[in-house]
């Protein structure tokens, strides 16, 4: 299908109020808020560098709510890539992981080559940790699947979770390194190669 070259789609999965959404927000947008509002479905788009040629980052923030399994079946469906996330303070929203990973099995089929990356939210808050970063990695590791404790609140391997998703991606080369400034930087510099500069 044509659409694959041009988009790499990442879907965001886990309990309400895990911050999925401040996740995605803060990578894309940089920006954090305190309160929560619950979401139905939120796509955000950002654009990235695959095989090296530019593509589009289609990031799909789901609901943390069980009402829409046919949504959350077709988020799978299409789907690249899956950030399944989790909130250190919260027991019960790695438990509700569960369901997600394995209808992500079954729809998928052999999980092998798919990036998951299992991500243990607002690691700031400290003294509310109910799971352990121990607890998150054994889960990983039976998942066999990537493992990152992050937070919104602070920034905390945000970028990072996203860059280290796409290089777990075997079928292609995806990046984020596309900066703006630095590719009109290099083209400046091929631009420059083998002309005299008059000083």
């Amino acid at each position: 299908m044509p659409e694959q070259s041009n988009d790499y789609r990442v879907v965001v999965f886990g309990a309400g109020g895990v911050g999925k959404s401040s996740l995605v927000l803060r990578f894309v947008k940089g920006t954090f808020r305190e309160s929560y509002i619950p979401t139905i479905e939120d796509t955000y788009r950002q654009v990235i560098s695959c095989d090296k040629s530019i593509c589009t980052l289609q990031i799909t923030d789901t609901t943390g709510s069980h009402q829409f399994p046919a949504m959350q079946r077709l988020s799978i469906t299409k789907g690249h890539a899956f950030i399944l996330v989790y909130s250190i303070t919260s027991k019960q929203s790695l438990e509700e992981l569960k369901p997600i990973f394995e209808q992500i099995c079954l729809i998928k089929g052999d999980i092998e080559s798919i990036p998951i990356m299992l991500v243990g939210n607002k690691n700031d808050e400290v003294n509310a940790r109910e799971v352990e970063s121990s607890d998150g990695e054994a889960m990983a590791k039976r998942w066999k699947c990537a493992f990152m404790e992050t937070s919104a609140k602070t920034n905390h391997n945000v970028k990072e979770l996203f860059q280290e998703l796409l290089n777990l991606e075997k079928r292609r080369t995806v990046s984020l390194q596309i900066d703006g400034k630095k590719s009109k930087q290099q083209k400046r510099a091929e631009k420059l190669k083998g002309k005299c500069v008059v000083m």
